[in-house]
C-alpha cells in the first residue's frame, strides 16, 4: 500500500517529525489541530466555540487533499483545556458532524504547546 504525508508547513512539523495527514490506503489521519490559520496566527481568540469549528475547517481541507470529506470521519479525539466548556466545543463540532455521527472523545488536559490554544482534534477518515 502506497503512503503519502500532507505538510501544512506549521513550524512544529520539521522539529517534532510528523505530518498534518497521512493517507494509506483508504485511511486519512489527520494529526492533532489546533486554531491556528497559515501564518501560525491564533483564530477564534478566547472563544472555544471559534476555535473548534476553525479547526474542524482545517482538518476538512486537508481531507479534501487526500480525497475524502468529512463525511468519511469515523472518529474524533477533542482535548480541551476546560472541559466545564464542553457545550461550546459541543455545538461547533456538532454543526459539522451532526448527520456523520463519528465516534468522538473529549478529554480535558492541564495544556496543550500554548496557552492560547483551548482546543486540539485528531480526526481519522476511512474513504469508501
Amino acid at each position: 500500500m502506497s503512503r503519502t504525508n500532507y505538510s501544512s508547513g506549521a513550524k512544529w512539523e520539521d522539529i517534532v517529525g510528523y505530518s498534518r495527514a497521512v493517507k494509506i490506503g483508504n485511511i486519512v489521519e489527520v494529526t492533532g489541530t489546533v486554531a491556528v490559520d497559515d501564518l501560525s496566527k491564533l483564530v477564534g481568540g478566547n472563544s472555544a466555540y471559534e476555535q473548534t469549528k476553525f479547526i474542524i475547517q482545517k482538518i476538512e481541507g486537508v481531507l479534501q487533499k487526500a480525497g475524502a470529506s468529512l463525511k468519511d470521519v469515523v472518529r474524533t479525539r477533542m482535548f480541551v483545556t476546560d472541559i466545564s466548556r464542553w457545550e461550546e466545543y459541543g455545538k461547533a463540532h456538532g454543526e459539522f458532524f451532526k448527520d456523520i455521527k463519528p465516534c468522538t472523545t473529549m478529554v480535558e488536559v492541564s495544556k496543550l504547546i500554548s496557552p492560547e490554544y483551548l482546543i486540539e482534534i485528531e480526526a481519522t477518515a476511512i474513504i469508501n
